[in-house]
Formats: C-alpha cells, structure tokens, sequence
C-alpha cells in the first residue's frame, strides 16, 4: 500500500482536478473493494444485489422486507428476485410477522452467515490496514467525508457513536 501519511494536505482541496481525483479514488477504490466478493458470489452465480441483502439482512436479524427496500433503494420486482433465490437455496429465512402477519422478517441462516463472513472477509481487511495506516484522525475525517455523501435518512442511521465494545450509544 502506498505511503498515504507523507502526503501534503491541500488547501485548495476544491478545485475541480481535486475533486475528479476524489470521484476516481471512489471508482478504484470500489473496484478493489468488490473484486473478491464479486469472484466468490460467481460462485454461486450470485450479484453484488445477493451481497448487499446478505450483509444488511446480516446486520439488521429480523429486518422486514419494507426496510430492506429503503436501505438498498431498488425496486420491489429486483428484490424480490434475489431474496426469492437466496431463500429457496436457504441463505436467507423468511418468516411472517408476530405482530402484523402481512410482514416478512429476514433473518440469515448458518449458510448464509457463513456466506456473509466470507464475502466481507477482504473487506474488512482493506478496511482495518487502510484505517490503521491513515490513523484515527483520518478515518474520523473519511467518516464525515462519507456521511456527508449521504442524504439525510441515511446519515441519521449513522447518528450513533460506535463504542470500543462494539455496542453503539445514541448521540444527542
């Protein structure tokens, strides 16, 4: 990985060619976040759309189907494809609401947490270098970067701060 700590600070971090190189490190980052995902889920002739129902099913257990679709934004016809294939081939169980019986709750199996841990595996490790080698003040600062990206719905998902153990304490 490239020595990013040497590199000066910009001042003029707003001019355009600043700006089209912030735009390409996203694509070439992306890039190299998916590629081994993207060769594992071939696999199992599976998408980037089975990745992201794996890891938001993952980290939301028990999430309904209305939730899902606000998260991925896609519509109701290309989830339901992917949720359908990833549910028949037992990644992911389906079961109907205790409360309102018209609800869908998600949960991931055994298979498809082993899924999940495998696919985000690299990804966790080229996070944790690129944040161990950048230091907390950087990742504080590609935190509020992304957050800033982001529309206001989302941003509030990320509202609460990530505690040492893992447990997050709401802010404000």
């Amino acid at each position: 990985m490239a020595d990013i700590s040497t590199r000066k600070v910009n001042p003029l971090f707003l001019r355009e060619e600043e700006l089209r190189q912030g735009m390409e490190l996203l694509f070439y980052a992306y890039r190299d976040f998916t590629a081994e995902a993207d060769l594992l889920l071939e696999q199992y002739n599976f998408g980037r759309a089975h990745h992201r129902v794996i890891h938001f099913v993952s980290r939301n257990p028990g999430i309904n189907v209305s939730d899902l679709l606000g998260i991925l934004q896609i519509t109701k016809q290309s989830l339901s494809r992917v949720l359908s294939q990833l549910v028949r081939e037992g990644f992911i169980e389906q079961k109907t609401g205790v409360q309102d019986r018209r609800q869908r709750l998600l949960t991931v199996t055994e298979k498809g947490e082993e899924l999940e841990r495998k696919l985000s595996e690299n990804q966790r490790v080229l996070i944790a270098n690129a944040y161990r080698e950048a230091g907390a003040e950087a990742v504080e600062g590609f935190r509020k970067v992304m957050l800033g990206m982001l529309g206001p719905n989302d941003r509030a998902r990320f509202e609460d701060e990530l505690l040492p153990n893992g447990l997050r304490r709401r802010m404000g």
